[in-house]
Parts: structure tokens; sequence; C-alpha cells
């Protein structure tokens, strides 16, 4: 599909077989950018033995994913929307953007899952004190910020904020070694630290 800027088109049959299915009310969508997509490559079993649909897609920005939450998330009709995003807008993956634009993508999320009777379960993105395909960058001030941002946001709106960031954060304010091969995306260890932290917020 041309001009397809946010990739509506990567999940639409998946979202089609899933609206013929019958919808049980416990379905929980994983929103995000390669970071999600790539967590059930990693940890399968972890997203077939619950009702865990994830929809992440490598290198968004937080408009691209606002841009398809309708389809990706909404319509499936979901009972929560776990929304792992903004790193890739710290990256600069579609030029500079404000931190301040950022964090309004992500309310904007929250207000239309929380319009559509979807608890949004926010995530703070994860550490990172460089990105390889773009070193220039110096991320950490940024992603420090963002992450206060979205923690003072859910305290106030009584969202649960799932903090990534704070267990797996090394001495150098980057992504602990044991938990990345590239210091920015887990690995398996990664994945599983993150199933950890998320599922304890879960019981909440």
């Amino acid at each position: 599909m041309q001009n397809d800027w946010a990739y509506l088109e990567k999940y639409a049959l998946e979202n089609q077989k899933l609206l013929k299915l019958h919808n049980n009310g416990n379905l929980i969508v994983f929103i995000g950018d390669s970071i999600t997509e790539f967590w059930e490559r990693y940890d399968s079993i972890f997203f077939c033995q619950n009702d865990y649909i994830n929809r992440g897609i490598s290198s968004q920005i937080t408009s691209q994913i606002l841009e398809r939450f309708q389809n990706d998330v909404i319509d499936l009709q979901p009972k929560r929307v776990i929304i792992l995003a903004g790193i890739n807008d710290i990256a600069e993956n579609n030029g500079p953007i404000s931190l301040e634009e950022t964090f309004q993508n992500i309310v904007l999320m929250v207000n239309k899952a929380n319009e559509n009777n979807v608890e949004a379960i926010l995530c703070s993105v994860l550490p990172t004190n460089s990105f390889y395909w773009n070193p220039k960058l110096q991320p950490i001030d940024k992603i420090m910020q963002l992450n206060q941002m979205i923690k003072a946001y859910s305290l106030i709106n009584q969202i649960k904020y799932v903090d990534y960031y704070t267990e797996m954060i090394d001495e150098n304010l980057g992504l602990d070694t044991k938990y990345s091969d590239d210091g920015v995306h887990p690995n398996l260890d990664g994945y599983l630290k993150m199933k950890t932290i998320l599922e304890f917020y879960m019981k909440l």
C-alpha cells in the first residue's frame, strides 16, 4: 500500500482474523516499536500462553503508533493495552521532535484507550546511552526526562507505570550488558527481566 506512513497494513490481516474469533474479554495488546515487536520472537510462549497480542513495529515513532492505535488496539476491543514508546523519537528516526510532542502523543493514546474502556498501562522507556544507528546523539538526559513526564502523568491519573528503566540500567546509564547485545534492544535475558517486572504490575 502506497503512502502507508504508519504501516497500517502490517497487522491488517491478523486483525481481521482476530476479530472473527470469540473475544473472551481478556485480550491484552502490546503496542510499540522494535522493543515490543522483537519480544514475541524471543519469548513467544509468553504471548501464546496468555491472551497477549503483539502490535510492535520496528523503528516507529510515537506519531506513527498513535496513527495506528485505532486499528491495532481499539478495534480489537482489548481489556488492556501496554504502551511502550518514545525511544525512536529521541533517536530522531523521523527527524528532531520535542519531548513535549512525544509525551503528548502518548497522552493521546491513553485518552483514546480511556474513551473506549480500555485500561492503558504505561511503560518507561528503556535506558540507553547511545544509538548505534545515530551515534552523534546523546540520549541519556532526554530518556530520563521523558520517563519523569510519563511517571508523573501516570501518578496524577492513577495509571499503572511499569518501570523497566530503574531495574535495567547500568553504571554508565545505559542498558545493562547482561540484558542487551546492542545497547538498545533487549536480548532473551532482557525480555525475561521485563516479563518479571511487568507481571508484578499486572497483578496490582
